[in-house]
């Protein structure tokens, strides 16, 4: 049950990850992109990335 759980966990953050990813596209094709945003989004998706690993 609990290998359950933690498949479960990775999901939901692969699904996060996922959605930064895309976020971090829409940011890059405007016209003017948020520097600060696009670095945000990276380093959140950086530390997802990192904790699917250890999932």
């Amino acid at each position: 049950m609990a290998s359950n759980a933690a498949s479960s966990h990775v999901n939901a953050l692969q699904t996060k990850h996922a959605g930064l990813e895309a976020r971090l596209r829409d940011e890059m094709t405007r016209p003017v992109p948020d520097a600060a945003m696009i670095q945000s989004l990276k380093k959140q998706k950086l530390r997802l990335k990192e904790e699917i690993a250890r999932g």
